[in-house]
């Protein structure tokens, strides 16, 4: 199986920008479905962008319009751009996979994904 390193977190003010990133090691990254999930103090852990094998994307409503996630299968390596950021966007960006082609609408069950990463800190501050 994949391990997932994240990077790329820190800190901005509000409505800047921010890219995460993470690497998935191992062979075969481009049949992997591709997820980042993040998690804020004392709330669950929630989908917030999804990358299907075939590059096809979903978001949370909640940052539609504001997150791009893509993917470079050369390098493994999956991105989540974030713009217009605001404090409630404050979490633990996760990365997550899951072996294979995924196309039920269900994406954000953390149950799917086998590979987690260890999470990478995103401050905002007003």
């Amino acid at each position: 199986g994949g391990k997932v390193v994240e990077s790329g977190g820190g800190s901005v003010q509000a409505g800047g920008s921010l890219r995460v990133s993470c690497v998935v090691s191992g062979y075969g990254y481009d049949s992997y479905s591709m997820a980042w999930f993040r998690q804020a103090p004392g709330k669950e852990r929630e989908g917030v962008a999804f990358i299907r094998t075939d590059a096809v994307t979903t978001y949370a409503h909640s940052v539609k319009g504001r997150f791009i996630v893509s993917r470079d299968n050369a390098r493994n390596t999956l991105y989540l751009q974030m713009n217009s950021l605001s404090p409630e966007d404050t979490a633990i960006y996760y990365c997550a996979a899951r072996w294979g082609p995924y196309y039920a609408v269900d994406w954000n069950r953390t149950t799917l994904y086998s590979y987690w990463g260890q999470g990478t800190q995103v401050t905002v501050s007003s």
